[in-house]
């Protein structure tokens, strides 16, 4: 894994050798042999091929191993070798996902096999060297996402929906992929032949072995690349946390920390209504700021290494509240039992209620402004509807790489709603222009969106401009119609915490009006709607999860 050559780039993590490829210390060897076996490799001999969930931890004590991916013609081309005292791996060994890569001997070679399970244990019982183990597996997985190596390709015009959404739920889900824009590669049409393609098929996923997904789901998506927990209905968790947002996740690390057995149910990806902010600024302990996005893949990551589960791309669909324990149903009809259930499925933005609104939606309306979207109206005249924080950081983080960008405020300013400093970032952005009182009225385009109008609802004056990306950040909705009437609701449809069973006092303030079920974070009806306040609800819960499960006769 050697950083292209040219201009040094901060951001390409194959340029911090020494904390990708680190080489332990003959001191930390001899700690680590305790947790595994001594082997020998003949040279050519397989340590682990991709698609495996059940990879172990190599340490090369003599010899060499190489990582291998493919090419998209199917060839196997080398990632990188693995030496004397360097180990091999990356997250997909902290979770039970498939593996991206094959590895296997250059000359005879001497390693120390860490199983699965003992992997875990030395990650948490060996504190300095899981961090230099994760931070590495961390640097290999952004290398293989920047590099597009290990992963899969996806061949679509750009600014379709489908792609639109493909694109969005490999990079939310960290999964590496390259995008081939049949709009604008000149080769598309041999690519086209080379694959035994038409452009009706498009957008696809050409995999590894050449094998093709046409216009595939997510769950699709998940279930041939790995990305799917395989679940035992039989098996009853402590506790399944609904959600993995940042109330969920930070419920997860602090029940599976604990020692519950813990299952997060996703139906997309981590991060929630967070994972669209481009930069968090206002979150205690990153002073320089942080992507909604690296945020919440650090939080399951920190899960995931304490043990817990996470079923991404199966939405619930039900929860039978009627049973104990708890079973809850999943959109594939796989189902989950749990003795405690937290739900932190969070709110969505309001949708604007116009004609052609939900035709445009991935082709010019989005929901998120990360480095993906921005990608998708470079150099372009944009709008961004809100007043909210959540706006206002999509705002500035826009107009770094557009034209123009007008922010569009239904009410008659910013302060009442939005952080002083990101007020003051758009007063003196040159290239923000804020609309007050202002709502978009008419939305036009064919395939995509091209044109937007928007109203002063003061002056009654209107303008028509040319624009082809509308970023709607406005309103919140809760994530509870799956719920079917289960728990006590708002007029809003929050769910009604802090509780008690029968008229006794409530567990916590999380505690809804059935026993072992609590709900956290912008779900909850009278939470404030922060993502610090979702964390710290997320970890409180869990001491009201234990009093629960210490009191309750499951027999």
């Amino acid at each position: 894994m050697n950083a292209a050559q040219g201009a040094f780039d901060p951001t390409d993590a194959y340029t911090r050798q020494l904390e990708i490829f680190p080489r332990l210390s003959p001191e930390m060897v001899a700690r680590i042999s305790t947790y595994g076996s001594r082997e020998t490799l003949p040279k050519g001999c397989s340590a682990f091929e991709r698609g495996n969930r059940n990879v172990d931890f190599f340490v090369v004590l003599e010899g060499e191993l190489e990582i291998l991916s493919v090419d998209r013609s199917g060839k196997s081309i080398r990632v990188t070798t693995v030496s004397e005292r360097e180990f091999t791996g990356e997250l997909d060994l902290v979770n039970e996902r498939a593996n991206l890569v094959d590895g296997r001997a250059v000359v005879d070679s001497e390693v120390l096999r860490i199983r699965r399970t003992d992997f875990r244990r030395l990650i948490t019982c060996e504190s300095d060297i899981g961090e230099i183990v994760m931070k590495a597996f961390i640097l290999r997985r952004l290398g293989l996402i920047q590099q597009g190596q290990g992963g899969v390709i996806i061949i679509g015009p750009t600014h379709f929906a489908d792609t639109v959404r493909i694109q969005r739920f490999l990079v939310r889900n960290g999964y590496p992929h390259r995008l081939i824009d049949t709009d604008r590669d000149e080769a598309v049409d041999d690519l086209l032949v080379y694959f035994d393609l038409k452009k009706s098929d498009l957008p696809v996923i050409v995999l590894p072995d050449r094998g093709i997904l046409r216009t595939p789901s997510n769950s699709e998506i998940a279930d041939v690349l790995g990305l799917t927990e395989n679940l035992d209905p039989f098996y009853i968790y402590d506790v399944a946390v609904i959600g993995a947002g940042p109330g969920g996740l930070a419920t997860a690390v602090y029940s599976a920390s604990e020692g519950l057995s813990t299952i997060v149910v996703e139906g997309v990806a981590p991060g929630g209504q967070a994972a669209s902010s481009s930069r968090i600024e206002n979150y205690l302990g990153f002073p320089t700021g942080i992507s909604g996005q690296e945020l919440a893949n650090r939080a399951q990551l920190q899960a995931q290494k304490f043990g817990a589960r996470l079923a991404v791309s199966r939405a619930a669909q039900n929860l039978n509240c009627a049973e104990h324990p708890y079973e809850l149903r999943l959109e594939d009809d796989q189902r989950i039992r749990a003795k405690a259930v937290v739900i932190a499925t969070g709110a969505r933005y309001r949708k604007l209620d116009l004609p052609n609104y939900d035709r445009f939606e991935n082709q010019g309306i989005y929901y998120a402004a990360t480095a993906m979207e921005a990608s998708l109206c470079l150099g372009e005249e944009v709008v961004v509807v809100g007043g909210g924080n959540s706006a206002g950081q999509a705002a500035v983080f826009l107009s770094r790489t557009v034209s123009h960008l007008h922010l569009l405020v239904r009410g008659a300013g910013l302060a009442a709603t939005m952080s002083d400093y990101l007020v003051q970032r758009i007063l003196a952005a040159a290239k923000i222009t804020v609309q007050v009182n202002t709502e978009i009225t008419e939305l036009e385009g064919d395939e995509s969106l091209r044109f937007v109008t928007w109203t002063d609802r003061k002056t009654d004056v209107s303008e028509r401009r040319s624009i082809m990306s509308v970023f709607v950040m406005t309103g919140a909705k809760p994530n509870t119609e799956w719920l079917h009437g289960c728990l006590d609701m708002d007029s809003r449809g929050f769910i009604q915490t802090g509780i008690g069973i029968g008229g006794s006092k409530p567990l916590s303030a999380y505690s809804t009006a059935l026993p072992g079920i609590f709900a956290v974070g912008d779900v909850r009806s009278g939470s404030v709607k922060r993502m610090a306040s979702a964390v710290g609800e997320g970890s409180v819960v869990v001491a009201a999860i234990h009093e629960y499960l210490a009191s309750y006769n499951f027999d």
